[in-house]
């Protein structure tokens, strides 16, 4: 018997999965002239759907990168901010991420609002943030997670669980609560400033709407219809 054999047998068939998304469609004229407008309206309704418990973490995001070679990785991080500038989500500047964000910045985001049908999909470069943003940001954080910072050697191979838990209680011991954490030198932000922007929005019978800003030279967006 080869590998190709040994099929699974699942409980829920994938294939049998059907979900009949909204008639409500996006329309060119409701668009907002500049992309980060746009997914301002669209992340208040996010929100105000986590509030009533029908999406959680609104603020979660895939980002995709790829290392100097093009192979591809992606992982879930919390957007912390976003402006006009675009968007900022803060990391170890060790980690897997930021390694390829080093050799290659070309970086693509997906906002997965799965419970109201919709999705945001980004496009752009990355950046990383001014030591002193990071550290505003880094002042902000619960004390846990800014001993966690250092407790971590992210995307790093290590022995076991143990391990980490003694570098966090040896952290703790140091740096109780109430004594101010000092910033890691090798955490920070990245701000992608977008070069796309995509707003998709379910509708019935596989037929959603798809449309995307496209940043001019000039400084200006166009927006282009895309097949669904």
């Amino acid at each position: 018997m080869t590998d190709r054999d040994l099929s699974l047998d699942p409980v829920v068939d994938p294939a049998a999965m059907r979900k009949q998304y909204r008639a409500a469609g996006l329309d060119e004229k409701d668009l907002a002239a500049h992309p980060m407008d746009q997914f301002s309206g669209w992340f208040e309704d996010a929100a105000r759907a986590a509030v009533h418990g029908t999406l959680y973490e609104p603020n979660a995001m895939v980002v995709s990168t790829a290392d100097a070679a093009g192979r591809p990785s992606s992982r879930t991080v919390l957007m912390k901010q976003y402006d006009s500038d675009g968007f900022v989500f803060y990391t170890n500047y060790d980690s897997r991420k930021a390694r390829e964000l080093a050799a290659n910045p070309h970086v693509s985001l997906l906002f997965p609002w799965h419970p109201i049908a919709r999705q945001v999909i980004v496009t752009g470069v990355a950046r990383r943030t001014g030591r002193d943003e990071t550290a505003a940001y880094f002042r902000t954080r619960p004390h846990g997670s800014q001993l966690g910072a250092w407790a971590s050697a992210q995307s790093s191979v290590i022995t076991s669980r143990d391990g980490l838990d003694a570098a966090y209680a040896e952290l703790g011991a140091r740096y109780p609560e109430g004594e101010q954490v000092p910033v890691p030198p090798h955490w920070g932000g990245f701000r992608i400033a977008p070069e796309t922007v995509e707003f998709w929005q379910g509708r019935e019978n596989r037929l959603h709407d798809r449309l995307r800003y496209v940043a001019r030279p000039d400084g200006a967006w166009d927006v282009e219809r895309l097949s669904p």
